[in-house]
C-alpha cells in the first residue's frame, strides 16, 4: 500500500505517511490524500472499513475481481469498478483486470490485485510533479482513468491489424480453411470481450462527465468528457470490427466454396473425357467372335488415334465453352 499527500500549504506530495496517519490526514480538508492498495492484505484491506467507513458491499466488491464496470453514489464519496487492459492482450485474447476506487472530496482511493501501468504512470507524474493533486481528487481521478483508456488504443490497433492479415492470408495462405476459420472466431471471441467492456465502461464515463456528481467539480468535467471521447471511438471501432469479422467469415466461405467449384469443376472435365474413352474401350473389349475391327491390322491404332481425336475435340469443346482456361473477360 502506498500513501501519497498532498498539502496545500507547501504545495509538494509526500509520500513519508501510513496508515496510523490516515485518520488525521483525512480530518483535514486542505490535503489530498491518495491511498493505493496494489495486491492488499488482509490488514490493509480492513483499511476500508475501519478508517474510510466505506459501505460493506463496496468492499465485498472491491475484494472480488469479477464484477462489471459500474459506478454508485453514496453521501460523501464514489464507488467505481473500471477495466484496464492487460499487458498480455491482443486480438486473438482480449482480458482485462478490474481497479475498484473511491472517489471523495479530499481522497481517492485505488483498490486491484494486479499492477495497473496507467497507475504506475500517474504515480510517476505525482512524484515529479505536484500539479496533478493540485487541482484536486477529481482531477487525480481523471488522470488514472485518462490513462488507462489510452491503453486500449495499443490493442485496437492489433485488432485492426490482425484483420487486415487474415484478410490477405484467406486468398494466399497454405494453411488449412480450418486453422484461419479457427483464427477468426479467436478474433470474434475478443471482439465480443471488448464490445461488453467498453460498452459497460462508457456508462460510467458518461455519467461522470455529465455532471451528475458532486464529487466531481464543474470545471473539470470538460476533461472527463475527453476521456469518455476516447473510449467511445474505441467502443465505435470495436462494432466496426464486429462487421468486418462477420464478413471475413462469409469471404472464407465463399473462398471454401469457390475452391470446391475449382476441383468438381476439374473432376468433371476428367470424367467427361474419360467417359467416352471408356466407352471405346469397353465396346472393343468385349471379344465377340464377329467384330471385324478385331482382325484389323492397324486396328490397334486406329482406336488409340480415335481416342485422342476425342479427346482433344472434348477438349476444344470445353475451352469454347469457357469451362477450362478461361481467362477474365474472355466470353
Amino acid at each position: 500500500m502506498e500513501i501519497f499527500v498532498y498539502q496545500t500549504g507547501n504545495h509538494q506530495v509526500e509520500e513519508i505517511f501510513t496508515p496510523e496517519n490516515l485518520p488525521e490526514l483525512l480530518a483535514n480538508a486542505d490535503n489530498l490524500v491518495w491511498v493505493d492498495m496494489e495486491a492488499p492484505t488482509e490488514t490493509e484491506d480492513k483499511i476500508l472499513a475501519d478508517v474510510f467507513h466505506f459501505h460493506p458491499l463496496t468492499i465485498e466488491d472491491a475484494r472480488m475481481t469479477r464484477n462489471a464496470p459500474k459506478v454508485e453514489a453514496f453521501p460523501n464519496y464514489l464507488f467505481f469498478i473500471v477495466h484496464g487492459v492487460k499487458i498480455e492482450t491482443n486480438s486473438n485474447n482480449f482480458v482485462t483486470k478490474e481497479l475498484d476506487g473511491y472517489l471523495g472530496k479530499n481522497f481517492v482511493v485505488t483498490f486491484h490485485h494486479e499492477n495497473f501501468r496507467s497507475i504506475d504512470e500517474v504515480k510517476r507524474q505525482v512524484r515529479s510533479s505536484a500539479f496533478v493533486c493540485g487541482r484536486g481528487a477529481d482531477y487525480l481521478l481523471h488522470q488514472i482513468l485518462d490513462e488507462l483508456v489510452d491503453l486500449y488504443i495499443p490493442v485496437i490497433d492489433d485488432f485492426d491489424n490482425a484483420i487486415n492479415d487474415i484478410e490477405e492470408r484467406i486468398f494466399h495462405s497454405r494453411k488449412s480453411n480450418n486453422a484461419i476459420l479457427e483464427e477468426i472466431l479467436s478474433v470474434k471471441r475478443s471482439v465480443a470481450r471488448l464490445r461488453r467492456i467498453t460498452s459497460k465502461q462508457l456508462n460510467v464515463l458518461y455519467r461522470l462527465s455529465h455532471g451528475e456528481f458532486t464529487q466531481i467539480e464543474e470545471a473539470h468535467l470538460p476533461f472527463y468528457r475527453d476521456v469518455h471521447d476516447h473510449l467511445q471511438r474505441v467502443a465505435d471501432l470495436s462494432e466496426n470490427y464486429r462487421e468486418m469479422i462477420s464478413g471475413l467469415i462469409d469471404i472464407q466461405f465463399n473462398v471454401v466454396s469457390n475452391r470446391t467449384n475449382e476441383i468438381v469443376k476439374f473432376l468433371t472435365i476428367f470424367s467427361g473425357i474419360i467417359l467416352p474413352l471408356s466407352l471405346i474401350a469397353g465396346i472393343y473389349g468385349m471379344n465377340f467372335e464377329n467384330m471385324p475391327e478385331l482382325k484389323s491390322r492397324f486396328g490397334y491404332f486406329v482406336t488409340l488415334g480415335t481416342m485422342a481425336l476425342v479427346t482433344v475435340l472434348l477438349l476444344w469443346f470445353f475451352y469454347r465453352k469457357g469451362w477450362i482456361l478461361q481467362k477474365d473477360g474472355e466470353e
